[in-house]
């Protein structure tokens, strides 16, 4: 498989055929066809793997082909918004989209010191991996074309002291509705399917039935969320979108579910509980279970007998 990594922002839009970027830092480029059912073929992109130095947002409709993360296809639908960082890797093969397509491209550089540096970290779906792609409603993406537009308009407008701030607003705005977009997504395929909180507790007793027998220690978020073939940082948004607790939470619950049973049932000791259960250290489980419980693993098991 080929693969290709661009610097720059320049470099990548002479790769798409693009006129060099206005900013050295920034890019907003809507592309078009003059048919409104004209398809774009990556021919070109067979087997390619791309990443960048670079964050983007791209909004784009998918008609055939894959695009792999991983061992993992994309899952192709309308409307679809990807979210990449910096070094996040992309394969294709065979794709093709709809020749309309918008996208944001920008440096770490221009989001210095500004508030949607944070609002990046805290919303994390820039660190999903590519099939957990947002897949928009008819409204929301009609809603996501009025703010690109909105930006890619002030991106071409002439620059002043009032541009990036205003841009960046802008990406405020439409990062807050992704979010959004993003919790109803949840939401939806919690009631389609078999929800997230039920995959994630099957995976995490089958790892404990397995780490038991192995003295593996406690199963962390990522062997779970490999399992379930999806990102940590989405697991744990989906879990907290649908239950209101992190992946984290719901370990720390589920040990100490188990360690009252193994408290009451059986003669073990704190320190052998402990172990049991995978913690290297019995003083860290036993600060754990009092503050979950309220008790120390001795108070429960002699106020409960």
């Amino acid at each position: 498989m080929m693969k290709h990594h661009f610097s720059s922002i320049a470099e990548h839009h002479k790769a798409l055929g693009l006129s060099a970027p206005e900013h050295p830092l920034i890019s907003v480029a809507h592309i078009s066809s003059t048919g409104p059912d004209s398809i774009i073929a990556c021919s070109d992109h067979e087997n390619l793997t791309i990443s960048t130095d670079f964050y983007a947002i791209s909004l784009k409709e998918i008609i055939a082909g894959e695009v792999v993360y991983g061992r993992t296809k994309y899952d192709c639908r309308n409307g679809t918004m990807i979210f990449t960082a910096p070094g996040q890797e992309i394969s294709t093969q065979g794709v093709k989209v709809k020749s309309e397509g918008r996208f944001i491209m920008f440096h770490q550089d221009y989001i210095r010191g500004h508030a949607i540096q944070q609002q990046i970290r805290n919303y994390q779906f820039f660190n999903y991996a590519i099939h957990e792609a947002l897949h928009l409603s008819p409204k929301e993406e009609a809603q996501i074309v009025r703010l690109f537009d909105a930006i890619e308009t002030e991106y071409h407008n002439n620059q002043d002291e009032f541009t990036k701030e205003l841009i960046l607003d802008l990406m405020t705005t439409m990062l807050r509705y992704s979010n959004r977009y993003y919790h109803r997504q949840f939401l939806m395929r919690k009631d389609s399917q078999h929800s997230i909180y039920e995959r994630f507790q099957s995976q995490l007793n089958m790892l404990f039935d397995h780490h038991s027998e192995s003295n593996e220690g406690i199963p962390t978020i990522d062997e779970i969320a490999s399992g379930l073939n999806v990102t940590p940082r989405y697991l744990s948004d989906a879990l907290k979108a649908e239950t209101g607790k992190t992946a984290k939470d719901w370990i720390h619950l589920s040990l100490i579910d188990k360690a009252k049973d193994l408290l009451l049932a059986s003669d073990m000791t704190v320190a052998e509980v402990a172990y049991h259960l995978g913690f290297e250290y019995p003083n860290y489980f036993a600060r754990l279970f009092k503050s979950k419980v309220g008790k120390t693993p001795t108070q429960y098991r002699n106020n409960t007998h």
